[in-house]
């Protein structure tokens, strides 16, 4: 923690930088394996090396680790990143899915997942720009 009257945050609660990486290597494994997220993965580079580093390092950020995403790149601007790429509902729950599988496999507590997919939601429905 970073001061003795201070909660944890996110990223100490889901346990640093080690976790978070396991987690989100994980959710490209998923990605990568399971013909369930192909439509997701289709929207991906034939390799997964570098948008494992861009959501690792935005995540780190989001929940209250070091901001390396935005020590790179400047603000996220997740929206517009994202605007290439056609995502619609089935999209957005593909991916929902795959990141509630990867917490789940690298044993995140139950509370935190409930709450980091309560925020990943809204902000995956937020990504749909394409027509139902």
């Amino acid at each position: 923690m970073t001061e003795e009257n201070q909660q944890p945050n996110t990223f100490e609660l889901i346990g640093g930088a080690i976790k978070l990486r396991e987690m989100v290597d994980r959710f490209y494994d998923l990605m990568d394996l399971e013909p369930e997220f192909a439509g997701i993965r289709a929207l991906h580079p034939t390799t997964l090396d570098g948008s494992r580093d861009k959501l690792y390092w935005f995540l780190s950020g989001w929940m209250g680790g070091p901001s390396l995403y935005i020590e790179q790149f400047g603000h996220p601007r997740l929206r517009a990143r994202h605007l290439p790429y056609a995502i619609a509902s089935p999209e957005r729950d593909q991916w929902l899915r795959c990141m509630a599988w990867a917490m789940q496999e690298v044993g995140v507590e139950e509370a935190l997942q409930l709450r980091l997919m309560q925020s990943f939601y809204e902000t995956a429905d937020w990504m749909r720009n394409k027509a139902e």
